[in-house]
């Protein structure tokens, strides 16, 4: 009888596991802050559909549900008028009483001409590696667990162009949805930022998207190293057990362009089939994702289109608008797609 018992309750377990793996969560329900009209929603809800439906020839296996997604522009905000990296960065090297006495000349320079960039709108070219080189010394010497509270008090800090949020609360109500609805229906869904890693690490910690694990969060990477490593390599260097983990101060890699396709390879190990962008940055990303793919797969590319309720930029939207146009991506509207950006309670300072 115990064994018919337990036979029975694997057979209802299985059932229940297939149910779930085979049948898709309702989009129109998960999705109910995108509008009726949003190409985006009803592709993907199609989809999805489809790739939960053993029996439909757009089946993918559970192991193959992989998504993957930008940050800044595409699950958070990008710009007030800065990236959360860069005001930071700002924060430390030119507010913090207890640093910004230490700062270096080079770390004083590229914050500076981060905010002139900000108040001349001139374009960020050319910032990627003086940033990141001054994200790596500024947080020299701290492990990674300080500089995550470090991060957690700056994400308190109120956000100067919006009444009703701080820098902790600035994700996209909308794509944290398309996180959510994937996620029911048996997707990974994996960050693969340009920010720095740690940084990232920190948005989500203790966010509203806070059970994606670190080991899903990609980012621009700096050294490591042991407390008593001094300049020692690693090759040559032991662990010890007085021995803590270091941010070395050394900028290694910025995960743009293609080498946000080259972590994917790395770190992932398999084809995501769906990628979900907003820049220039992202597009090898969505390429590769979309090309030769052995599954069914889409790249969305968010466009800054809406200038009343975020801090959008006409001509870039254009831009992504035309680039979608040229290869096939799925543009979202921020304007036209959303019923809301924020969430109630949070309006932009006009």
């Amino acid at each position: 009888m115990k064994k018919f018992m337990s036979f029975m309750l694997a057979v209802a377990l299985v059932f229940v596991l297939v149910s779930c793996a085979s049948t898709a969560k309702s989009g129109a329900e998960s999705l109910n802050l995108w509008t009726d009209t949003a190409p985006t929603k009803s592709a993907l809800i199609s989809f999805v559909e489809a790739a939960v439906d053993p029996d439909s020839p757009g089946y993918i296996p559970l192991e193959r549900r992989i998504a993957v997604f930008d940050m800044d522009g595409t699950l958070i905000c990008e710009t007030d008028t800065d990236y959360f990296d860069h005001t930071l960065l700002e924060y430390r090297v030119l507010q913090d009483p207890t640093y910004k006495d230490k700062a270096s000349q080079e770390e004083i320079e590229v914050c500076l001409k981060m905010l002139e960039i900000n108040e001349t709108s001139s374009p960020v070219g050319g910032m990627d590696v003086p940033h990141g080189k001054g994200v790596a010394t500024a947080f020299k010497g701290m492990t990674p667990d300080e500089f995550n509270a470090y991060v957690q008090e700056f994400k308190k800090i109120p956000m100067p162009g919006y009444e009703g949020m701080n820098h902790g609360e600035i994700f996209y109500r909308p794509m944290v949805q398309i996180v959510r609805y994937l996620q029911a229906n048996g997707f990974t869904c994996y960050i693969v930022s340009g920010t720095d890693r740690f940084i990232s690490r920190a948005i989500f910690y203790d966010s509203i998207l806070s059970d994606i694990p670190n080991s899903q969060i990609i980012g621009s990477d700096v050294s490591l190293v042991a407390t008593n490593q001094g300049d020692t390599d690693g090759l040559s260097y032991t662990f010890q057990d007085s021995d803590q983990v270091l941010l070395g101060g050394t900028f290694l890699i910025k995960n743009l362009k293609m080498n946000k396709v080259s972590a994917i390879v790395r770190e992932i190990g398999v084809q995501p089939v769906l990628s979900f962008g907003n820049s220039t940055g992202d597009a090898a990303m969505a390429e590769y994702v979309i090309t030769n793919n052995p599954y069914p797969s889409l790249a969305f590319m968010l466009c800054c289109d809406d200038l009343v309720r975020e801090n959008g930029n006409e001509s870039k939207a254009e831009n992504m608008y035309n680039l979608c146009e040229q290869y096939g991506w799925i543009p979202v509207s921020m304007k036209n797609d959303w019923t809301t950006i924020y969430g109630d309670g949070v309006t932009r300072k006009q």
